[in-house]
C-alpha cells in the first residue's frame, strides 16, 4: 500500500475528532456559562436576605466529593477536582471577590495551598509572617488567610499553634499538599556554591540530599523558600531550596528537582476566618485544652473521647505561658461540633477541663 493512501484515513479521523472536540467545548462553555449565571442569582438572593457571606465550605466540599465520586477517568481524580475548583472560584467571584492571606512572599508553598483550596480566581496577599496572616484575618482587611500548621516529615510548626492562643479566628478548613522541594540557581550548575538558602523546615526536610551532595556547603535559613529565591536571585553564590513558581517568578534555574529525602513529604496548612462552616459528612474538629497538673490529668482530661467512641487524630502540647509548667494541648479529632456524640464528648471535657478553647469544625482536605 502507498504511503499517501495510509495517511488519509488518518488525517480524515484527526479531523473528525477535533471537530468533535470542538463541538465539545461549544457545549462545556454553555454549561459554564448557565452556572455561573446560577451563581449571580444565588448572590442577588443572599443580597436580599441580608447575608453577606457568599463562601460555603461545606458546600463547596460536597461539589468536589461528588465530582471525585463519579469519577471514571481518563483524568485524574485530582485532576478533575481541580478543574471543577478553578470553575467554582470564578463563579465564587461573580457573587463576591475575596481576598486571601498567605505566609509570603510571592512563590510560597502556602501561597499554593491558598490557590489550591480557592482557586486563582482570588486576590491572593503575602505577608510576612504568621502572625501577620492572623492580624490581617483579624482586622477585617482580608476574608480568609492560610497558614502551614504541620509537616509529614518535620512535625508542627509552633508559632501557628502559638497564635491560636489568643486569637479569635477559627479554623474554616484545611489543605493537604505535596511538597516538592528543588534546588534553584542563577547559575547552570553547583559550581562555585556557597550558600544554601530555605526555611528552616525545608532544610531539614532535604537534610539527607545536602549531607549527600552539598556537605561543605553553609546552610542559611531564612523566613521563607519564596524570600530564599528572591535572594538566590541576587547572589550568584547562593541556591535556593524552593518549589517550581519561586523558579519562575524570581527567574531561576531548576539545578535539581526533587531533593525532599521523603517522596511522600506533605505539609497541612489550615483556612482561618470567622466562618463557623456547618456539618459536611467528614469532619474535623480542633480544640485548645488543659487541665490540672497532676499526675494522669491527660488521661483523665481525654477519657470522654473514648466514651464516646471519638477517634483523636493529632495531640500536641505547648507552654500555656499562663504558668511556670503549664501546658496546653492541640486536639484534633473526627467529627463536627454539631454531631451528637462530638456534642455530648465536648460538654464533658468542658466539665472536666480548666481551659478549653474550640477552634472550629470543618471540612477534611478533599486530595
Amino acid at each position: 500500500m502507498k504511503p499517501g493512501k495510509r495517511k488519509a484515513p488518518v488525517a480524515s479521523r484527526l479531523k473528525a475528532l477535533r471537530d468533535r472536540i470542538d463541538r465539545l467545548d461549544e457545549k462545556l462553555q454553555q454549561l459554564i456559562s448557565k452556572r455561573a449565571s446560577c451563581a449571580r442569582e444565588i448572590a442577588a438572593l443572599k443580597q436580599a436576605a441580608g447575608e453577606d457571606n457568599f463562601y460555603k465550605p461545606e458546600r463547596e466540599v460536597d461539589v468536589l466529593r461528588r465530582v471525585i465520586a463519579r469519577n471514571k477517568g481518563p483524568l485524574s481524580s485530582e485532576e478533575m477536582a481541580r478543574l471543577f475548583r478553578e470553575i467554582m472560584s470564578a463563579c465564587l467571584a461573580l457573587e463576591k471577590p475575596m481576598k486571601i492571606a498567605f505566609l509570603g512572599p510571592e512563590g510560597t508553598f502556602t501561597q499554593a495551598a491558598a490557590l489550591k483550596h480557592f482557586g486563582h480566581s482570588v486576590a491572593t496577599v503575602p505577608l510576612g509572617g504568621i502572625a501577620d496572616v492572623f492580624r490581617e484575618v483579624e482586622s477585617g482587611t482580608a476574608h480568609f488567610g492560610v497558614v502551614p500548621i504541620e509537616n509529614s516529615t518535620e512535625g508542627v510548626i509552633n508559632h501557628t499553634l502559638d497564635m491560636f492562643m489568643n486569637s479569635p479566628l477559627r479554623i474554616c478548613g484545611e489543605v493537604e499538599l505535596r511538597i516538592h522541594h528543588h534546588l534553584l540557581g542563577k547559575g547552570r550548575s553547583l559550581r562555585g556554591v556557597k550558600r544554601v538558602l530555605s526555611h528552616q523546615q525545608s532544610l531539614a526536610q532535604c537534610r539527607e540530599w545536602l549531607d549527600a551532595n552539598l556537605p561543605e556547603v553553609e546552610r542559611v535559613a531564612v523566613a521563607s523558600n519564596a524570600e530564599a529565591a528572591r535572594l538566590a536571585s541576587r547572589d550568584a553564590q547562593a541556591v535556593a531550596i524552593a518549589g517550581s513558581s519561586a523558579a519562575e517568578i524570581y527567574e531561576l534555574n531548576v539545578l535539581v528537582s526533587n531533593i525532599e529525602d521523603e517522596p511522600d513529604n506533605t505539609t497541612r496548612f489550615l483556612v482561618i476566618g470567622r466562618l463557623d462552616p456547618l456539618p459536611s459528612g467528614d469532619d474535623k474538629t480542633s480544640l485548645l485544652i488543659s487541665g490540672p497538673n497532676r499526675s494522669g490529668s491527660l488521661m483523665g482530661l481525654l477519657a470522654p473521647l473514648a466514651r464516646h467512641q471519638i477517634n483523636m487524630t493529632r495531640i500536641e502540647s505547648r507552654p500555656s505561658r499562663r504558668g511556670l509548667w503549664e501546658y496546653v494541648f492541640f486536639v484534633d479529632i473526627d467529627g463536627h461540633a454539631q454531631d451528637a456524640r462530638v456534642r455530648k464528648a465536648l460538654a464533658e471535657l468542658e466539665k472536666g477541663s480548666s481551659f478549653i478553647k474550640w477552634l472550629g469544625s470543618y471540612p477534611k482536605a478533599v486530595l
